[in-house]
């Protein structure tokens, strides 16, 4: 996605890695944003990518007397704990699973959040990585070793990929299982895969930091993490178009996406735009939020905002198209005690 980011970007992103616990104060009394005085404390965790929206959403009610504390451990171990029952909402980079699903007796509801593109970043300055998507699939097999025969200089190539359970890798895989007969026979696409090459790190920090790091590396991360010595290669879609991630690219491919009535919809390799791109959703209990209904309701009201969504471009997200953010707001307000 084409930034304007912010310098504080990169501490930001470092620090979530940790743990998002934005301790706002609750000051009680009428919010500031007409939210009838809802005001307490949210405990929420799961995907990495999103996290640094999330957090500047989460200060932003701030001033309402709302605290939220979200845990960036990927979308993997959101999940678990959102099945588990032990947050209020969880997040996640992919659509949970039917099985998953059926071991919430609460019943789910999940809302597209915000959206971007997965960048194939690379640690090589002077190199303009342009790659097919045969190219791409043949980086992350370990078939091509050597940036030397991508057209840029003689340099190894170092793979590094994601360690734990994650739904960028879910999508990733995905694009790479729809690029290719032989990855979606091979890895596969899934949260965790067994990669034929490369190193593990732990979220989209630690493949950013990781990559920094190494000469020669090449990886995948959300857009919004691509700073600094990375650069972000362009891909082919399927028409052919070689294109890099930027807010107009992933843009034209997600207003391509029928996301469904179940709000969980993809496409792998959409025919229009940057071709890896993905949404991103917010896990909520359909029943059973108690007294924390109508906290959740406010706070993911306000995120889906105008105001909070107009932040996405200058973040490295991409702005939910209008469709999308209806039917998103209807699925908040479908949630009960």
């Amino acid at each position: 996605m084409k930034h304007s980011q912010p310098r504080s970007l990169a501490p930001v992103c470092t620090a979530v890695g940790l743990s998002l616990t934005l301790a706002l104060s609750a000051c009680g009394g009428g919010g500031g944003g007409g939210g009838g005085g809802v005001t307490g404390s949210l405990n929420g965790a799961g995907a990495s990518f999103p996290a640094s929206i999330y957090q500047r959403w989460f200060q932003d009610l701030a001033s309402e007397g709302i605290n939220v504390n979200y845990q960036s451990v990927g979308s993997g171990a959101g999940v678990r704990q959102f099945v588990a029952g032990t947050i209020d909402f969880g997040a996640s980079d992919a659509p949970m699973k039917a099985e998953d699903i059926a071991k919430v007796p609460r019943g789910v509801v999940q809302v597209p959040m915000t959206a971007g593109a997965i960048a194939v970043a690379y640690n090589l300055p002077g190199c303009d990585l342009k790659l097919s998507q045969e190219q791409v699939v043949g980086v992350f097999l370990g078939k091509i070793k050597n940036y030397k025969d991508l057209g840029c200089a003689d340099k190894p190539i170092t793979v590094v990929h994601r360690s734990d359970g994650s739904g960028t890798t879910y999508n990733f895989t995905n694009s790479l299982a729809a690029f290719s007969d032989e990855w979606k026979s091979g890895p596969g696409a899934a949260k965790s895969v067994a990669w034929p090459t490369g190193v593990g790190a732990k979220g989209n920090e630690g493949i950013a930091a990781t990559l920094k790091q190494t000469p020669g590396g090449i990886g995948y991360v959300e857009t919004a993490y691509v700073q600094g010595e990375l650069q972000a290669a362009a891909v082919a879609n399927k028409k052919g178009d070689m294109l890099k991630p930027t807010n107009e690219t992933a843009s034209a491919a997600l207003g391509s996406i029928d996301i469904g009535p179940e709000l969980v919809g993809s496409d792998p390799n959409p025919a229009v735009g940057y071709p890896i791109v993905t949404f991103t959703w917010i896990l909520l209990y359909k029943t059973g939020n108690g007294d924390k209904t109508a906290l959740l309701q406010k706070v993911f009201e306000h995120t889906l905002s105008p105001k909070a969504q107009s932040l996405a471009p200058e973040l490295g997200y991409v702005s939910l198209p209008p469709e999308v953010v209806s039917k998103a707001k209807e699925a908040v307000a479908s949630i009960g005690k």
